[in-house]
Order: structure tokens, then sequence, then C-alpha cells
């Protein structure tokens, strides 16, 4: 039998991890621990984890440089299609429990509301990368999958406009993220 490495090992721990916030919003569903507007709560909740995700996996390249540890990018690719699942979630949410499958509501909410197109653009292009992620489909783009997905950078800029422009009044948060987003992205120039 094949002995397992460290990061085979730390993968068993870090796929359950990755699930906590989902459980936790489970858990404030059915005890009905979510204020005064649920949906919404649930909604802005796994946007945010989707967010959190997509920071997570922009920091594992500035994390392995800095450590000098290669095989943390055998996590990116996990982090990647978790913060598509939450991203899922997030819209699901949204059309479900604050639109109740309206498709005429939806309709009027792009029209109204422009950060619901650049939301909804982010997540399209999440599932172009999630789609691509598998090893056959690295080899079968060959060089043009690097350049695929490149388009993250794309989509962070995207989601943190998302939110921005979702807000009403206090920008910090998605100013903090969009603070993180810049950063990572700085640590990738190469100097």
């Amino acid at each position: 039998m094949k002995k397992m490495d460290w990061i085979a090992k730390s993968k068993l721990v870090v796929f359950p991890a990755c699930l906590i916030p989902l459980g936790l919003l489970v858990q404030a569903v059915l005890t009905n621990n979510l204020g005064p507007d649920p949906a919404n709560a649930l909604t802005r909740e796994l946007g945010e984890w989707a967010l959190i995700f997509l920071c997570s996996g922009l920091a594992i390249s500035p994390l392995r440089k800095l450590t000098g540890v290669n095989k943390l990018i055998r996590f990116r690719r996990m982090v990647g299609l978790f913060t598509l699942f939450y991203a899922l979630l997030h819209i699901t949410s949204y059309l479900a429990f604050m639109l109740a499958w309206d498709w005429g509501t939806l309709a009027e909410d792009l029209y109204k509301r422009p950060y619901i197109i650049v939301g909804a653009l982010a997540v399209l292009i999440l599932i172009a990368l999630g789609v691509t992620s598998t090893k056959k489909m690295m080899r079968r783009l060959g060089k043009n999958w690097v350049k695929l997905h490149k388009l993250v950078y794309v989509v962070a800029g995207l989601a943190v406009l998302h939110f921005l422009w979702l807000v009403k009044s206090d920008y910090s948060e998605p100013f903090m993220y969009g603070s993180i987003i810049t950063i990572l992205l700085l640590a990738r120039i190469k100097r």
C-alpha cells in the first residue's frame, strides 16, 4: 500500500474544514438564528464565504513563495472549487429565498441592480475554471489552460465590485477584501 504524503493527509483535514462554514449556516437556519431577515443574511454569508475562499486561493502562491513549501500549490484546486461551491450556494440562496425562483423579478433585478450582473459574470467565470480544473483538461488545453485560469484575477475584481455596489453605506468590508486581494496580486509581481 502506498504511503500518503503530508499534503494528502492534510487534505483529509482541510476538506471537511472547508465545510464548517456551511454547517454553521445550516445550524443557524435550523435554529432560526439568522436575524430579522434570514434570507438576506444567509445569501450574504454564503457570498462572503465565497470571497474568503477566493482570497485563500489567491494566497496560496504567495505563501508558497514566502515559505518555500512548493507542495502548498496542491491545495489550490480544492480551495478554488470551494470558492465555486460557496458562490453557487450564494446564487441559489438569492434565487430561492429572496426571489422565490421568480424569473420576472430576476429580470427586473438584473436591470435595476448592476451588481447582480457583475456577480453573475464572476460566477460564470468560476464555473469555467471549475470545469477546466481537472488534470485531463489541463493536458487538453495545454498552455491555454494557464491563460484561462488567470481569469481568477478578473473574478477577484468582479467579486469586490459586486460587494462594493451591493452595500448601501458601510464600505469597510468591500474595501478590506479589495485591499487583501490587491496585496495578494501585488505579491505575484516578479521583482
